[in-house]
């Protein structure tokens, strides 16, 4: 799959675009509001897919020697993981708030040992 015909590519490329555009639009499970979410989940869904294809085996039929059913399963994978790990590294860096709306910042108190 490593040098792989343009055909494969952009099969690989529909497949991907398949599942990010049912991802983005129909579920609306996003990462960014926006074409650079859209654009993001896209190459994750190529990635996903150009493994997805090898990886998880030889189904049903081929186009350009991309076997569809494992690569869109690739690709969904793919996506979906993506958002996954941008929505918890979000989540990990977001600072903690107070119910107020001020921003809480814990303070570390250094003490010598007596």
């Amino acid at each position: 799959m490593i040098g792989m015909s343009f055909g494969a590519f952009l099969t690989l490329l529909i497949l991907g675009l398949i599942a990010t555009i049912c991802m983005h639009f129909i579920i609306r499970y996003r990462m960014f509001a926006g074409v650079d979410g859209f654009v993001a989940k896209w190459i994750a869904g190529w990635i996903g897919a150009w493994i997805g294809g090898p990886g998880l085996g030889h189904w049903w039929f081929q186009i350009q020697n991309i076997y569809i059913i494992p690569a869109l399963v690739g690709a969904f994978v793919g996506a979906f993981s993506w958002v996954v790990i941008v929505r918890a590294l979000n989540r990990v860096n977001i600072p903690e708030t107070s119910p107020a709306g001020a921003v809480v910042h814990e303070t570390l108190e250094l003490r010598k040992a007596s």
